[in-house]
Protein backbone atom coordinates (compact mmCIF):
# COMPACT_ATOMS: atom_id res chain seq x y z
CA UNK A 1 0.00 0.00 0.00
CA UNK A 2 0.97 3.61 -0.53
CA UNK A 3 0.03 5.68 2.54
CA UNK A 4 0.23 9.47 2.75
CA UNK A 5 0.33 10.93 6.27
CA UNK A 6 -0.26 14.62 6.98
CA UNK A 7 1.48 15.63 10.21
CA UNK A 8 4.88 15.00 11.78
CA UNK A 9 3.92 14.48 15.42
CA UNK A 10 4.17 11.46 17.72
CA UNK A 11 1.09 9.79 16.20
CA UNK A 12 2.55 10.06 12.70
CA UNK A 13 5.88 8.73 13.94
CA UNK A 14 4.23 5.70 15.53
CA UNK A 15 2.15 4.98 12.43
CA UNK A 16 5.17 5.29 10.15
CA UNK A 17 7.39 3.13 12.37
CA UNK A 18 4.71 0.43 12.46
CA UNK A 19 4.01 0.37 8.73
CA UNK A 20 7.07 1.52 6.76
CA UNK A 21 8.61 -1.95 6.31
CA UNK A 22 5.58 -3.29 4.42
CA UNK A 23 4.16 -0.12 2.86
CA UNK A 24 5.32 3.02 1.03
CA UNK A 25 4.98 5.97 3.43
CA UNK A 26 5.03 9.68 2.57
CA UNK A 27 4.96 12.26 5.38
CA UNK A 28 3.66 15.76 4.63
CA UNK A 29 4.21 18.46 7.25
CA UNK A 30 3.97 22.24 7.25
CA UNK A 31 7.15 22.58 9.29
CA UNK A 32 5.51 22.73 12.72
CA UNK A 33 6.32 19.08 13.43
CA UNK A 34 9.66 17.37 13.89
CA UNK A 35 11.49 15.46 11.17
CA UNK A 36 13.64 13.73 13.81
CA UNK A 37 11.09 10.93 14.32
CA UNK A 38 11.43 9.88 10.69
CA UNK A 39 15.14 10.21 9.91
CA UNK A 40 15.89 6.53 10.60
CA UNK A 41 12.89 5.29 8.60
CA UNK A 42 12.87 4.53 4.89
CA UNK A 43 10.13 7.01 4.03
CA UNK A 44 9.68 10.18 1.99
CA UNK A 45 9.31 13.50 3.84
CA UNK A 46 7.76 16.53 2.11
CA UNK A 47 7.30 19.99 3.62
CA UNK A 48 4.02 21.75 2.92
CA UNK A 49 0.28 21.66 3.57
CA UNK A 50 -1.82 18.52 3.29
CA UNK A 51 -4.54 20.65 1.71
CA UNK A 52 -2.30 21.99 -1.06
CA UNK A 53 -3.57 20.49 -4.32
CA UNK A 54 -0.31 20.97 -6.22
CA UNK A 55 1.70 19.35 -3.43
CA UNK A 56 -0.73 16.43 -3.20
CA UNK A 57 -0.45 15.89 -6.95
CA UNK A 58 3.34 16.01 -6.73
CA UNK A 59 3.45 13.15 -4.19
CA UNK A 60 1.16 11.02 -6.35
CA UNK A 61 -1.98 11.22 -4.23
CA UNK A 62 -4.11 9.70 -7.01
CA UNK A 63 -1.98 6.55 -6.93
CA UNK A 64 -2.18 6.23 -3.14
CA UNK A 65 -4.39 3.93 -1.06
CA UNK A 66 -4.88 5.75 2.26
CA UNK A 67 -4.59 9.38 3.37
CA UNK A 68 -4.23 9.96 7.14
CA UNK A 69 -4.51 13.49 8.55
CA UNK A 70 -3.20 13.50 12.12
CA UNK A 71 -1.81 16.96 12.83
CA UNK A 72 -2.59 18.58 16.18
CA UNK A 73 -5.09 20.87 14.44
CA UNK A 74 -8.58 19.41 13.87
CA UNK A 75 -9.54 21.98 11.26
CA UNK A 76 -6.38 21.38 9.22
CA UNK A 77 -7.05 17.64 9.28
CA UNK A 78 -10.66 18.10 8.15
CA UNK A 79 -9.78 20.46 5.29
CA UNK A 80 -6.98 18.16 4.11
CA UNK A 81 -9.27 15.11 4.09
CA UNK A 82 -12.00 16.97 2.21
CA UNK A 83 -9.45 18.17 -0.34
CA UNK A 84 -8.17 14.65 -0.92
CA UNK A 85 -11.72 13.30 -1.18
CA UNK A 86 -12.51 15.80 -3.92
CA UNK A 87 -9.38 14.79 -5.82
CA UNK A 88 -9.44 11.00 -5.44
CA UNK A 89 -11.38 7.96 -4.28
CA UNK A 90 -8.82 6.73 -1.76
CA UNK A 91 -9.69 6.11 1.90
CA UNK A 92 -9.36 9.12 4.20
CA UNK A 93 -8.69 9.00 7.94
CA UNK A 94 -9.21 12.15 9.98
CA UNK A 95 -7.92 12.52 13.55
CA UNK A 96 -9.90 14.91 15.76
CA UNK A 97 -9.57 15.97 19.39
CA UNK A 98 -12.82 17.87 19.99
CA UNK A 99 -16.21 16.28 20.59
CA UNK A 100 -18.00 18.96 18.59
CA UNK A 101 -15.96 18.06 15.51
CA UNK A 102 -16.82 14.38 15.92
CA UNK A 103 -20.50 15.29 16.09
CA UNK A 104 -20.28 17.61 13.08
CA UNK A 105 -18.47 15.08 10.93
CA UNK A 106 -21.00 12.41 11.87
CA UNK A 107 -23.59 14.42 9.94
CA UNK A 108 -22.23 12.94 6.72
CA UNK A 109 -23.33 9.48 7.88
CA UNK A 110 -27.05 8.95 7.51
CA UNK A 111 -28.38 12.28 8.79
CA UNK A 112 -30.88 14.60 7.13
CA UNK A 113 -27.98 16.84 6.10
CA UNK A 114 -26.15 14.05 4.30
CA UNK A 115 -24.99 14.90 0.80
CA UNK A 116 -22.32 12.27 0.27
CA UNK A 117 -19.87 10.33 2.38
CA UNK A 118 -16.93 12.75 2.44
CA UNK A 119 -14.57 11.38 5.10
CA UNK A 120 -14.32 7.61 5.45
CA UNK A 121 -12.99 7.27 8.96
CA UNK A 122 -13.04 9.76 11.84
CA UNK A 123 -10.78 8.86 14.76
CA UNK A 124 -11.11 10.41 18.19
CA UNK A 125 -8.31 8.76 20.22
CA UNK A 126 -9.79 9.81 23.55
CA UNK A 127 -13.03 7.96 22.80
CA UNK A 128 -11.16 4.78 21.83
CA UNK A 129 -9.15 4.95 25.05
CA UNK A 130 -12.32 5.50 27.11
CA UNK A 131 -13.90 2.37 25.64
CA UNK A 132 -10.78 0.35 26.46
CA UNK A 133 -10.67 1.61 30.06
CA UNK A 134 -14.36 0.81 30.53
CA UNK A 135 -13.87 -2.79 29.33
CA UNK A 136 -10.98 -3.29 31.72
CA UNK A 137 -12.92 -1.86 34.70
CA UNK A 138 -15.72 -4.39 34.18
CA UNK A 139 -13.42 -7.33 35.08
CA UNK A 140 -11.87 -6.35 38.43
CA UNK A 141 -8.40 -7.92 38.20
CA UNK A 142 -7.99 -8.09 34.43
CA UNK A 143 -5.56 -5.75 32.70
CA UNK A 144 -7.13 -6.24 29.26
CA UNK A 145 -10.54 -7.43 28.09
CA UNK A 146 -11.85 -8.06 24.55
CA UNK A 147 -15.21 -9.47 23.43
CA UNK A 148 -15.82 -11.77 20.44
CA UNK A 149 -18.68 -13.68 18.81
CA UNK A 150 -21.32 -11.22 20.02
CA UNK A 151 -20.14 -11.59 23.60
CA UNK A 152 -20.19 -15.39 23.66
CA UNK A 153 -16.38 -15.53 23.84
CA UNK A 154 -13.80 -13.23 25.40
CA UNK A 155 -10.13 -12.49 25.99
CA UNK A 156 -8.92 -11.71 29.52
CA UNK A 157 -5.37 -10.75 30.43
CA UNK A 158 -4.12 -11.05 34.01
CA UNK A 159 -0.83 -10.29 35.75
CA UNK A 160 0.56 -13.04 38.00
CA UNK A 161 1.25 -11.75 41.52
CA UNK A 162 2.43 -13.29 44.77
CA UNK A 163 -0.95 -14.75 45.77
CA UNK A 164 -1.95 -16.09 42.34
CA UNK A 165 -2.99 -19.70 42.82
CA UNK A 166 -1.04 -21.08 39.85
CA UNK A 167 2.23 -19.19 40.45
CA UNK A 168 5.25 -21.36 39.46
CA UNK A 169 3.01 -24.13 38.10
CA UNK A 170 3.11 -25.63 34.63
CA UNK A 171 0.09 -24.81 32.48
CA UNK A 172 -0.83 -28.50 32.12
CA UNK A 173 -1.06 -28.82 35.92
CA UNK A 174 -3.35 -25.86 36.58
CA UNK A 175 -6.79 -27.41 35.95
CA UNK A 176 -8.26 -24.34 34.30
CA UNK A 177 -11.96 -24.45 33.30
CA UNK A 178 -12.60 -26.73 30.34
CA UNK A 179 -13.38 -24.04 27.75
CA UNK A 180 -10.38 -21.87 28.64
CA UNK A 181 -7.07 -21.59 26.78
CA UNK A 182 -3.86 -19.72 27.61
CA UNK A 183 -2.89 -18.28 24.23
CA UNK A 184 -0.05 -15.93 25.15
CA UNK A 185 2.33 -14.84 27.91
CA UNK A 186 4.26 -11.58 28.14
CA UNK A 187 7.49 -11.96 30.12
CA UNK A 188 10.06 -9.14 30.36
CA UNK A 189 8.02 -7.13 27.82
CA UNK A 190 8.17 -9.91 25.20
CA UNK A 191 5.09 -11.86 24.11
CA UNK A 192 5.33 -15.57 23.30
CA UNK A 193 2.92 -18.46 22.77
CA UNK A 194 3.35 -21.10 25.50
CA UNK A 195 2.80 -24.85 25.62
CA UNK A 196 1.64 -27.18 28.40
CA UNK A 197 5.10 -27.38 29.96
CA UNK A 198 5.48 -23.60 30.29
CA UNK A 199 5.76 -22.46 33.92
CA UNK A 200 3.78 -19.40 34.99
CA UNK A 201 6.14 -17.00 36.75
CA UNK A 202 5.80 -13.94 38.94
CA UNK A 203 4.92 -10.77 36.95
CA UNK A 204 3.98 -12.74 33.82
CA UNK A 205 1.04 -11.22 31.95
CA UNK A 206 -1.12 -14.17 30.88
CA UNK A 207 -3.69 -14.00 28.08
CA UNK A 208 -6.69 -16.33 28.33
CA UNK A 209 -9.31 -16.90 25.64
CA UNK A 210 -12.47 -18.94 25.94
CA UNK A 211 -16.22 -18.91 26.33
CA UNK A 212 -17.61 -16.07 28.43
CA UNK A 213 -19.00 -18.58 30.92
CA UNK A 214 -15.64 -20.34 31.38
CA UNK A 215 -13.79 -17.04 31.85
CA UNK A 216 -16.30 -16.03 34.53
CA UNK A 217 -15.48 -19.30 36.32
CA UNK A 218 -11.76 -18.60 35.88
CA UNK A 219 -12.15 -15.13 37.37
CA UNK A 220 -14.03 -16.41 40.42
CA UNK A 221 -11.96 -19.53 41.07
CA UNK A 222 -8.44 -18.29 40.43
CA UNK A 223 -8.65 -14.52 40.90
CA UNK A 224 -11.36 -14.31 43.60
CA UNK A 225 -13.48 -12.01 41.44
CA UNK A 226 -16.76 -12.73 43.17
CA UNK A 227 -18.08 -9.17 43.42
CA UNK A 228 -18.32 -6.69 40.60
CA UNK A 229 -16.59 -3.34 40.77
CA UNK A 230 -18.88 -1.09 42.78
CA UNK A 231 -16.97 2.15 43.32
CA UNK A 232 -14.69 4.00 40.89
CA UNK A 233 -12.74 7.21 41.44
CA UNK A 234 -11.73 9.20 38.36
CA UNK A 235 -8.97 11.81 38.63
CA UNK A 236 -9.33 14.32 35.83
CA UNK A 237 -12.64 15.60 34.47
CA UNK A 238 -11.72 16.25 30.86
CA UNK A 239 -13.29 14.49 27.86
CA UNK A 240 -12.11 11.04 28.94
CA UNK A 241 -13.18 11.51 32.56
CA UNK A 242 -16.64 12.71 31.53
CA UNK A 243 -17.24 9.97 28.93
CA UNK A 244 -16.00 7.28 31.31
CA UNK A 245 -18.29 8.53 34.10
CA UNK A 246 -21.27 8.53 31.72
CA UNK A 247 -20.57 4.92 30.75
CA UNK A 248 -20.12 3.88 34.38
CA UNK A 249 -23.39 5.58 35.36
CA UNK A 250 -25.18 3.39 32.81
CA UNK A 251 -23.55 0.39 34.48
CA UNK A 252 -24.86 1.54 37.90
CA UNK A 253 -21.45 2.11 39.46
CA UNK A 254 -20.77 4.53 42.32
CA UNK A 255 -18.49 7.24 40.91
CA UNK A 256 -16.38 10.12 42.16
CA UNK A 257 -14.58 12.59 39.89
CA UNK A 258 -11.80 14.79 41.27
CA UNK A 259 -11.20 17.83 39.04
CA UNK A 260 -8.95 20.81 39.78
CA UNK A 261 -10.73 23.42 37.62
CA UNK A 262 -13.89 24.82 39.30
CA UNK A 263 -15.65 25.84 36.07
CA UNK A 264 -15.11 22.36 34.65
CA UNK A 265 -16.61 20.91 37.85
CA UNK A 266 -19.76 22.92 37.18
CA UNK A 267 -19.92 21.50 33.64
CA UNK A 268 -19.43 17.97 34.94
CA UNK A 269 -22.24 18.42 37.47
CA UNK A 270 -24.56 19.56 34.68
CA UNK A 271 -23.74 16.54 32.49
CA UNK A 272 -23.68 13.77 35.10
CA UNK A 273 -26.67 12.52 37.09
CA UNK A 274 -25.29 10.17 39.73
CA UNK A 275 -21.62 11.14 40.08
CA UNK A 276 -20.05 12.98 43.01
CA UNK A 277 -17.90 15.79 41.57
CA UNK A 278 -15.10 17.02 43.87
CA UNK A 279 -13.21 20.25 43.18
CA UNK A 280 -9.62 19.59 44.20
CA UNK A 281 -6.16 18.33 43.29
CA UNK A 282 -5.96 14.57 42.71
CA UNK A 283 -2.27 14.72 43.61
CA UNK A 284 -3.08 15.96 47.14
CA UNK A 285 -2.65 12.98 49.47
CA UNK A 286 -4.71 14.59 52.26
CA UNK A 287 -7.61 15.15 49.87
CA UNK A 288 -7.51 11.53 48.73
CA UNK A 289 -7.63 10.41 52.35
CA UNK A 290 -10.47 12.78 53.25
CA UNK A 291 -12.55 11.59 50.29
CA UNK A 292 -11.92 7.93 51.20
CA UNK A 293 -10.43 7.10 47.83
CA UNK A 294 -8.93 4.00 49.48
CA UNK A 295 -12.45 2.51 49.49
CA UNK A 296 -12.55 2.57 45.69
CA UNK A 297 -12.30 -0.70 43.77
CA UNK A 298 -10.61 1.14 40.88
CA UNK A 299 -8.90 4.50 40.50
CA UNK A 300 -8.49 5.91 36.98
CA UNK A 301 -6.15 8.87 36.47
CA UNK A 302 -6.86 10.58 33.14
CA UNK A 303 -5.54 14.14 33.35
CA UNK A 304 -3.69 15.55 30.33
CA UNK A 305 -0.33 15.39 32.11
CA UNK A 306 1.67 12.14 32.27
CA UNK A 307 3.69 13.19 35.32
CA UNK A 308 0.58 14.14 37.29
CA UNK A 309 -1.15 10.90 36.29
CA UNK A 310 1.83 8.93 37.54
CA UNK A 311 1.90 10.78 40.87
CA UNK A 312 -1.85 10.42 41.41
CA UNK A 313 -1.68 6.72 40.56
CA UNK A 314 1.21 6.03 42.92
CA UNK A 315 -0.64 7.81 45.73
CA UNK A 316 -3.70 5.65 45.03
CA UNK A 317 -1.56 2.50 45.20
CA UNK A 318 -0.08 3.73 48.49
CA UNK A 319 -3.62 4.09 49.85
CA UNK A 320 -4.24 0.45 49.01
CA UNK A 321 -6.52 0.77 45.96
CA UNK A 322 -6.55 -2.72 44.37
CA UNK A 323 -6.59 -1.59 40.74
CA UNK A 324 -5.16 1.60 39.22
CA UNK A 325 -5.50 2.53 35.55
CA UNK A 326 -3.45 5.42 34.17
CA UNK A 327 -3.59 7.43 30.98
CA UNK A 328 -0.30 8.08 29.19
CA UNK A 329 -0.01 10.64 26.40
CA UNK A 330 3.46 9.53 25.33
CA UNK A 331 3.40 5.96 24.09
CA UNK A 332 6.92 5.28 25.38
CA UNK A 333 5.79 5.93 28.97
CA UNK A 334 3.38 2.99 29.12
CA UNK A 335 5.96 0.29 29.96
CA UNK A 336 7.73 2.63 32.41
CA UNK A 337 4.50 3.27 34.33
CA UNK A 338 3.79 -0.44 34.67
CA UNK A 339 7.35 -1.11 35.85
CA UNK A 340 6.90 1.22 38.83
CA UNK A 341 3.71 -0.51 39.96
CA UNK A 342 0.79 0.89 37.95
CA UNK A 343 -1.61 -1.94 37.07
CA UNK A 344 -2.63 -0.73 33.60
CA UNK A 345 -1.15 2.11 31.54
CA UNK A 346 -3.09 3.01 28.39
CA UNK A 347 -1.95 5.27 25.57
CA UNK A 348 -4.62 7.06 23.56
CA UNK A 349 -2.24 7.19 20.58
CA UNK A 350 -1.61 3.47 20.86
CA UNK A 351 -5.35 2.75 20.86
CA UNK A 352 -5.83 4.84 17.73
CA UNK A 353 -2.94 3.26 15.86
CA UNK A 354 -4.18 -0.23 16.69
CA UNK A 355 -7.57 0.78 15.31
CA UNK A 356 -6.00 1.88 12.01
CA UNK A 357 -3.95 -1.29 11.76
CA UNK A 358 -6.91 -3.51 12.62
CA UNK A 359 -9.52 -1.98 10.34
CA UNK A 360 -7.79 -0.21 7.47
CA UNK A 361 -4.37 -1.66 6.70
CA UNK A 362 -5.07 -5.40 6.61
CA UNK A 363 -7.49 -6.17 3.79
CA UNK A 364 -7.26 -9.95 3.45
CA UNK A 365 -8.06 -10.85 7.04
CA UNK A 366 -9.95 -9.12 9.80
CA UNK A 367 -7.94 -8.28 12.89
CA UNK A 368 -10.36 -8.43 15.79
CA UNK A 369 -7.98 -7.17 18.46
CA UNK A 370 -4.39 -6.17 19.13
CA UNK A 371 -2.78 -6.93 22.50
CA UNK A 372 0.43 -6.05 24.32
CA UNK A 373 1.00 -2.90 22.29
CA UNK A 374 0.92 -4.65 18.93
CA UNK A 375 2.91 -7.77 19.81
CA UNK A 376 -0.14 -10.06 19.61
CA UNK A 377 -2.98 -10.28 17.09
CA UNK A 378 -6.40 -11.88 17.23
CA UNK A 379 -7.35 -12.80 13.67
CA UNK A 380 -10.66 -13.90 12.17
CA UNK A 381 -10.17 -16.36 9.30
CA UNK A 382 -13.11 -17.58 7.22
CA UNK A 383 -12.63 -21.16 6.04
CA UNK A 384 -13.73 -21.52 2.37
CA UNK A 385 -16.25 -24.09 1.17
CA UNK A 386 -13.47 -25.95 -0.69
CA UNK A 387 -11.59 -26.72 2.54
CA UNK A 388 -11.27 -30.43 3.37
CA UNK A 389 -12.43 -31.25 6.91
CA UNK A 390 -9.43 -31.89 9.15
CA UNK A 391 -8.55 -32.31 12.81
CA UNK A 392 -6.70 -29.40 14.44
CA UNK A 393 -3.96 -31.77 15.60
CA UNK A 394 -3.30 -32.72 11.96
CA UNK A 395 -2.86 -29.15 10.76
CA UNK A 396 0.71 -28.20 10.00
CA UNK A 397 0.71 -24.48 10.69
CA UNK A 398 4.33 -23.39 10.05
CA UNK A 399 4.53 -21.05 13.05
CA UNK A 400 3.18 -20.69 16.56
CA UNK A 401 -0.53 -19.87 16.57
CA UNK A 402 -3.54 -21.01 18.58
CA UNK A 403 -7.01 -21.58 17.16
CA UNK A 404 -8.86 -20.27 20.19
CA UNK A 405 -12.47 -20.10 19.01
CA UNK A 406 -14.53 -21.67 16.22
CA UNK A 407 -17.77 -20.03 15.16
CA UNK A 408 -19.93 -22.63 13.41
CA UNK A 409 -23.34 -21.25 12.46
CA UNK A 410 -24.76 -20.12 15.82
CA UNK A 411 -22.39 -22.21 17.90
CA UNK A 412 -19.19 -21.09 19.60
CA UNK A 413 -16.67 -23.92 20.09
CA UNK A 414 -13.52 -23.73 22.21
CA UNK A 415 -11.48 -26.36 20.36
CA UNK A 416 -8.97 -29.03 21.33
CA UNK A 417 -6.59 -31.01 19.15
CA UNK A 418 -9.33 -33.53 18.35
CA UNK A 419 -11.76 -30.83 17.17
CA UNK A 420 -12.44 -30.79 13.43
CA UNK A 421 -12.16 -27.70 11.23
CA UNK A 422 -14.97 -27.71 8.67
CA UNK A 423 -15.81 -25.69 5.55
CA UNK A 424 -17.40 -22.29 6.29
CA UNK A 425 -16.13 -22.25 9.89
CA UNK A 426 -14.97 -18.89 11.21
CA UNK A 427 -11.74 -19.28 13.16
CA UNK A 428 -10.55 -16.80 15.77
CA UNK A 429 -6.80 -17.31 15.92
CA UNK A 430 -4.24 -15.86 18.32
CA UNK A 431 -0.69 -15.34 17.09
CA UNK A 432 2.20 -12.92 17.29
CA UNK A 433 2.56 -9.86 15.10
CA UNK A 434 5.42 -11.33 13.06
CA UNK A 435 3.52 -14.57 12.36
CA UNK A 436 0.14 -13.13 11.37
CA UNK A 437 0.80 -13.10 7.62
CA UNK A 438 2.26 -16.63 7.74
CA UNK A 439 -0.88 -17.94 9.47
CA UNK A 440 -3.09 -16.36 6.85
CA UNK A 441 -0.95 -17.74 4.00
CA UNK A 442 -1.19 -21.24 5.46
CA UNK A 443 -4.98 -21.30 5.49
CA UNK A 444 -5.04 -19.92 1.95
CA UNK A 445 -2.90 -22.83 0.76
CA UNK A 446 -5.20 -25.30 2.51
CA UNK A 447 -8.24 -24.01 0.62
Amino acid sequence: MKIVIYGANEIAGLIAAKLFEDHDIIIIDDGSGSNANFEKLDIEYVEGSGANIALLESVGIKDSDIFIACTDNDEANIVACLTVTNMTKLKTVCFVSKKENVESLSLVRGSKYQKELMIDYVLWPEELMTQEIFRIITVPKAIDVENFANGKARLHEYRIVEDTKFLNKKIKDCNFPEETLIVGITRNNTLFIPDGDTELLLNDKVIFMGSSYSLDILANKFFQEIDDVKQVTIIGGGNVGLMLAQNLEKANKKIKIIEYDYDRCVELTENLKNTLVINGDGANYNLLEEERVSESDVVVSVTNNDEKNLLCSLLAKQLGVPKVITRVSKNANANLFEKVGIDVAISQNGAAIDDIDNHLIKTEVEILATVERGQGKVLEICIPSSFKTNFIMNLKIPCKAIIAIIQRRNRVIIPRGTTQIMPLDNLIVFTTQENADMVLAYFKRCA
